[in-house]
């Protein structure tokens, strides 16, 4: 990518998924196919950095789940699980924690 446009940085924006996770009885939100996901596409510009692209950013889609335009409310992107009837925000603990 360098050599064919010299100047040009790449900026990933909005890069994520949506998978059917739900808050646990423990009031948890395990996420392990976001997480699985991300990694895999991390690793890819990591890997795609090493070769000399010139990646100056990646961004998650999204903090929260949201509105998106295709689906309304129907699929969660956000790395925050977000009840929409009274917008209690949960962290995705796989995401979160110290293990991954």
């Amino acid at each position: 990518m360098a050599a064919e446009a010299p100047g040009v940085e790449i900026m990933v924006t909005e890069n994520g998924a949506a998978y059917p996770d739900t808050v646990g009885p423990d009031g948890r939100v395990a996420d392990p196919e976001r997480v699985e996901y991300l990694r895999t596409h991390l690793a890819a510009v990591h890997a795609a950095i090493a070769a000399g692209a010139p990646v100056t950013g990646y961004y998650v889609w999204s903090l929260l789940d949201n509105f998106e335009w295709g689906w309304g409310f129907g699929k969660r992107f956000g790395i925050v699980h977000v009840d929409y009837a009274t917008l209690v925000r949960t962290r995705r603990t796989v995401l979160f924690s110290s293990q991954t």
